[in-house]
């Protein structure tokens, strides 16, 4: 029996893997039996229409929403739950607000507190969570911050820099923490489209060094290019998965080639 403060992963297990996860709101099931692996510093990219599950699926990797029934592990460790005699039980908020810190998440929207600069968003939590130095934590805020290039921008406040500015702020923010895994819930569909390249930049660049993500996009180009897996999600079920190249450019089932299609006109419109 597997407690949960006692990581069982081995160097070649998933950084990520979910077992027949599924979640309801209400009598609305939004996540059916889903199953997924992601490898240890690879790019899992999430694919489908609006209210497929895409988002949840997410937020239920690091309990911003509970789940009905599955399992969720990250680097070997059981998310939200303590196995213990044989039943599940749910952690309390010291040990889940741990799990989190190991889950680095970007929302569509920035998130970032307007009063504090962005050297100063990239400190908080270093100081308050994780027990740094205030002077080891800005040490680091300016090398995260140099790493997005705003090295330039540190004293600037949120309503000084762009949106694509700001995305970037909390990408550094979320990195902070020395994450095991970085989610991305649609980090660029807030973004004026000439501030989407330097965003997707970044996250090349992080998946370039080796990190762990699951992005939520609509950028074909980005899932095609830095990808190692694409899953397409229907109505709360994985309905395809597998390389860019099976997915994206020969797609086996008929709603992936119909979101695509769609996806494309949009973009050449």
């Amino acid at each position: 029996m597997t407690d949960t403060m006692t990581p069982r992963a081995t160097a070649t297990d998933p950084m990520v893997e979910i077992r027949g996860l599924s979640k309801r709101f209400g009598h609305d099931e939004v996540l059916r039996s889903v199953d997924l692996e992601v490898d240890t510093g690879s790019v899992c990219c999430l694919l489908g229409r609006s209210g497929s599950g895409k988002s949840t699926l997410l937020r239920c990797i690091n309990q911003l929403e509970t789940f009905e029934d599955g399992e969720v592990f990250v680097g070997g460790e059981r998310i939200g739950y303590r196995e213990r005699g044989g039943k599940l039980h749910p952690l309390g908020h010291r040990d889940l607000a741990r799990q989190r810190r190991a889950i680095g998440m970007v929302f569509q929207r920035f998130n970032l507190f307007g009063h504090m600069t962005a050297l100063e968003n990239v400190v908080e939590a270093q100081v308050g969570v994780l027990g740094r130095s205030a002077a080891d934590a800005a040490e680091r805020g300016r090398a995260l911050l140099d790493r997005v290039g705003l090295a330039a921008r540190a004293d600037h406040y949120p309503r000084q820099l762009s949106g694509g500015q700001q995305q970037r702020v909390a990408i550094a923010r979320a990195l902070a923490m020395e994450p095991s895994v970085m989610l991305f819930d649609e980090p660029t569909s807030a973004l004026d489209p000439e501030l989407v390249g330097e965003v997707l930049s970044v996250m090349q660049d992080l998946a370039a060094d080796g990190m762990t993500m699951i992005v939520v996009t609509h950028e074909i180009g980005f899932a095609r290019e830095v990808a190692d897996s694409v899953v397409f999600l229907d109505g709360g079920r994985i309905v395809e998965q597998g390389s860019p190249s099976e997915v994206l450019v020969a797609p086996a089932h008929e709603s992936t080639r119909t979101f695509l299609a769609r996806v494309l006109r949009e973009d050449a419109a």
